[in-house]
């Protein structure tokens, strides 16, 4: 299936790196921060995958389905104290993923292009790659700010193809939620979809992506 590509694009937060400790770790001290209780960090673990506005408002809700906060300047209150935090947490019981390094390497060595598009905010990206030694891989690394709109919008990875200069169908989106799945096919991309992230409880079969893997090595299976 990658034979034919030239271009692939990752995914972030549970595809790259197990990153759910360390944003539940903030979120709790967010709301220790506002005298709110903590939550368990199972549940936060499914509030992620949409950038971090929405986990903010998932963990004041205390629930997926949050509520719009009708209190706009608690919310700017609760969103400084989570990127106060976070900014100081980035890696905190952060780990990759197994095979990451081999992978990405043996991809490399194949001449594919790699780039990352994630809807974490831009400004933590940079320091996470560096810690796991995962910069010189991504030719571009894009996350939440660095368009108008995050994934599931295609706008991103667009963006990638426009700026690498590499034709969408040359193009492959790897990720573990729907937010990469649904993004690839509306950027016309083919997709692999990874089963032991953020998936949300959303069946990923039911997206049709075009490869299923649970394991990252399992990449190198199709190239």
């Amino acid at each position: 299936m990658l034979k034919d590509k030239k271009l692939i694009i990752f995914d972030l937060d549970g595809t790259l790196i197990d990153s759910a400790p360390s944003l539940a770790y903030s979120i709790n001290l967010m709301l220790k921060e506002l005298n709110k209780k903590p939550l368990p960090a199972e549940l936060i673990k499914g509030f992620v995958g949409n950038g971090a506005d929405i986990l903010i408002k998932r963990a004041l809700s205390g629930k997926k389905e949050y509520k719009e906060p009708k209190d706009k300047e608690c919310f700017k209150r609760a969103k400084d104290a989570f990127f106060s935090f976070y900014s100081k947490n980035l890696t905190t019981n952060t780990t990759l993923y197994p095979n990451v390094l081999e992978t990405l390497n043996a991809l490399k060595d194949k001449n594919y292009t790699l780039a990352l598009a994630t809807n974490k905010p831009i400004e933590f990206v940079a320091d996470i790659l560096s810690h796991f030694k995962l910069d010189n891989f991504f030719k571009l690394a894009l996350g939440g700010g660095s368009t108008q709109f995050k994934k599931p919008h295609p706008q991103m990875l667009l963006k990638i193809s426009q700026d690498l200069n590499i034709k969408p169908n040359c193009c492959v989106m790897v990720g573990d939620s729907s937010n990469d799945i649904i993004a690839s096919k509306k950027a016309n991309m083919s997709s692999i979809a990874l089963t032991y992230g953020y998936n949300q409880g959303i069946n990923l079969k039911d997206l049709e992506p075009d490869v299923i893997c649970n394991n990252f090595k399992e990449i190198l299976d199709f190239t």
